[in-house]
């Protein structure tokens, strides 16, 4: 119980720090100071420590020699174009994979994933509003690779994801059911064995996903 307890602190204490991560509450390449966040968030520094090492896999938290943690900088657009440009090699290459090899216990599990998100669209901007869109997002592409049955390809699309987080872009208001629609085509493609349309569905669904993004930059100047 106790264990279980220390462990419900620990996540509770990742998301506070993601959420202002993730918001600018902690703005991009300032240092995060883990006496001070203890403070802030009333808890001792050892959750905030075991946080602080979960966002830096995340890629949301860098920590540097002598120095302590900093919030990551923000992606530039040549970063994000490197991101999709690897994100279009890897990813339908996975789901054609995937429409081969996926497991009946991984097409439920994608099945499920895509129902969730249809029942959590984004309605704000805040990351503690959109995250649980974001988390079944990122873990729909995540399964899929994992079902490729390629365990270098799935971990090079996970590592891709942490990078995304890394832009820290919710979805575009009004953009959440384009997206779990594209995700649905990718479904049933894979659902069918149709490795060819899984790849195409995959495609078309990463160049809405880069046309969103892109939208959203250019009338966010401080992402530039």
């Amino acid at each position: 119980m106790e264990d279980s307890g220390r462990r419900g602190l620990t996540d509770r204490v990742y998301e506070e720090i993601k959420a202002l991560v993730m918001d600018h509450g902690i703005e991009p390449g300032a240092r995060v100071g883990i006496e001070s966040l203890a403070r802030r968030l009333e808890v001792s520094p050892t959750p905030v420590r075991e946080a602080l090492a979960r966002l830096e896999s995340d890629g949301l938290v860098t920590k540097r020699s002598q120095a302590g943690y900093r919030a990551t900088e923000l992606l530039s657009v040549e970063g994000l174009v490197d991101l999709f440009d690897m994100r279009r090699l890897l990813e339908p290459r996975a789901a054609a994979l995937a429409a081969v090899h996926a497991t009946d216990e991984q097409l439920d599990h994608l099945e499920t994933t895509v129902e969730g998100m249809r029942s959590h669209p984004v309605t704000g901007e805040r990351y503690l509003v959109y995250r649980r869109f974001a988390a079944l997002d990122q873990e729909f592409h995540d399964t899929l690779a994992a079902a490729s049955g390629r365990p270098l390809l799935a971990q090079a699309v996970q590592r891709l994801h942490t990078h995304l987080h890394m832009f820290r872009l919710n979805t575009a208001p009004g953009d959440a059911l384009t997206t779990v629609d594209e995700h649905d085509r990718v479904l049933r493609a894979v659902l069918r064995r149709n490795p060819d349309r899984a790849a195409e569905a995959m495609e078309q669904h990463l160049s809405g996903s880069w046309e969103r993004h892109i939208a959203v930059m250019d009338g966010n100047p401080a992402k530039k």
